[in-house]
């Protein structure tokens, strides 16, 4: 499975066919590029975040064998 569309489990295509189908029926065309644009930038956020937090672990795991090398 792409990973983009991993958090959606077992949903396959028709599936997903017919949620784009509800929302273009709840929101009208006007509207889905907006939306489309609001998830794209919260994604693009979340991905930042989590990138940042991935580097400060690994600064952290990489200064705690110089503290204990201090330390003795």
């Amino acid at each position: 499975m792409m990973p983009f569309l991993a958090f959606f489990g077992g949903l396959g295509w028709p599936e997903l066919l017919v949620i784009g189908l509800v929302v273009l029926l709840v929101f009208g065309p006007r509207r889905l590029p907006e939306i489309a644009e609001s998830f794209g930038a919260s994604i693009k956020k979340f991905r930042k975040a989590t990138r940042e937090v991935q580097d400060e672990v690994k600064r952290e795991i990489d200064a705690a064998p110089q503290d204990e090398e201090d330390k003795n």
